[in-house]
């Protein structure tokens, strides 16, 4: 059973920047590939990004490329989603999300989630 827990999200105006994090509550966290979603009001959860269980590959979601970077530490059981450049349209919920052994890029590939973070960008 893993346990995650989202936080770092708030309220930052256009251009400002915003570190989530997501604490694993997970006896062997290395085996976990990790995602990031979120979700804005009356949309479908999109993917974000997603990190490899080493931390050696990343992916990200073409439209956000070059803002957001996915990085974790499993000493401190921690995966981080660094946002800049941040936009009016990033708001929504962001949410954590991990699987066992490869990357996923769709909801349905991950088996855990946290209970998600809000994120509010103001103009």
């Amino acid at each position: 059973q893993v346990q995650l827990v989202e936080s770092g999200g708030g309220l930052v105006q256009a251009g400002g920047s915003l570190r989530l994090s997501c604490a694993a509550s997970v006896r062997t966290f290395s085996n976990y590939a990790m995602g990031w979603f979120r979700q804005a009001p009356g949309k479908e959860r999109e993917f974000v990004a997603a990190i490899s269980w080493s931390g050696s590959s990343t992916y990200y979601t073409n439209s956000l490329k070059g803002r957001f970077t996915i990085s974790r530490d499993n000493a401190k059981n921690t995966v981080y989603l660094q946002m800049n450049r941040l936009k009016p349209e990033d708001t929504a919920v962001y949410y954590c999300a991990a699987k066992e052994s490869l990357m996923g890029y769709y909801p349905n590939d991950y088996d855990y989630w946290g209970q998600g973070t809000q994120v509010t960008v103001s103009s």
